[in-house]
């Protein structure tokens, strides 16, 4: 499985109608909808397919047509994510009708021929299962625990500091999870 961690986006062109595709990590999907809203205030049709996963490990997936043919948008978007076993991302497209009709065959190879234009040009990331994982630390310790996160490229986002410990929320890996303990065991 692999996933985005930027937001990519391609044109795509079918008898004069414009696709707009845009892929994006799931955590800026619903901003990014609603930017694209507003900013594509004439657009004829603005349709999404997502798919992440749960705290089970399960595939949640969905999709919109926006008012297009039942099956002839978000449908075929939704089968080129699964095709390139894309998870934990979301991928709109927002269409400019160009005036000829394309049919409903049309507009699935429209919707997904953009989809597989935007793919093309993403940058991609394996998944990688993450645990969370929650410690405390003396105020002492912070700056080492910093600077052991900042070589291994760890984001620490989630500290709360208490009267005489620091409390830590980290998302790891198994990989890092075992790096971790050894710095610990070096301390």
């Amino acid at each position: 499985m692999q996933l985005v961690e930027n937001t990519f986006s391609q044109r795509y062109e079918v008898k004069k109608s414009i696709f707009i595709s845009y892929l994006t990590p799931i955590a800026k999907f619903e901003k990014l909808k609603s930017q694209l809203k507003s900013e594509h205030p004439k657009a004829s049709h603005i349709i999404y397919a997502y798919r992440t996963l749960n705290e089970y490990d399960q595939i949640v997936e969905n999709s919109s047509d926006d008012g297009e043919p039942k099956g002839c948008a978000g449908a075929p978007t939704l089968s080129v994510l699964r095709g390139e076993d894309i998870i934990n991302s979301a991928l709109i497209t927002v269409r400019y009708f160009g005036g000829t009709k394309l049919g409903t065959g049309g507009m699935i190879r429209g919707y997904g021929s953009g989809a597989k234009e935007v793919i093309k040009s993403a940058e991609f990331k394996l998944y990688e299962k993450k645990f969370l994982i929650s410690f405390e630390t003396p105020y002492a310790l912070v700056s080492r625990y910093e600077h052991y996160f900042d070589n291994e490229d760890i984001i620490y986002p989630n500290r709360d500091f208490r009267t005489t410990t620091v409390s830590w929320k980290l998302e790891l890996t198994v990989e890092d999870i075992e790096k971790f303990k050894l710095f610990e065991q070096n301390l």
